[in-house]
């Protein structure tokens, strides 16, 4: 991998099976994505120092999964 490459070539092929079309999933990657480029440590030890990588590692090891989705609130409104 040269210095002008941002990622592996193989990690888009990773990203794409693992998160297999699921839009939870890939939003669940870009928000951890974004907590480790503002400073958040790895759950795991690595060496590795690219936040999508590491966030795709989290996620196969079963570190980091989708939250069920909240209840709205008692008299909130609801639009359909």
């Amino acid at each position: 991998m040269s210095k002008g490459d941002l990622l592996p070539r193989s990690l888009p092929l990773q990203l794409q099976e693992l998160v297999e079309g699921s839009y939870q999933k890939t939003s669940l990657l870009q928000k951890r994505v974004r907590e480790l480029v503002r400073g958040q440590k790895p759950l795991y030890e690595t060496r590795e120092t690219n936040p999508i990588a590491i966030a795709l590692e989290e996620m196969r090891q079963g570190l980091i999964e989708l939250a069920p989705d909240e209840e709205p609130a008692v008299g909130a409104d609801i639009i359909v």
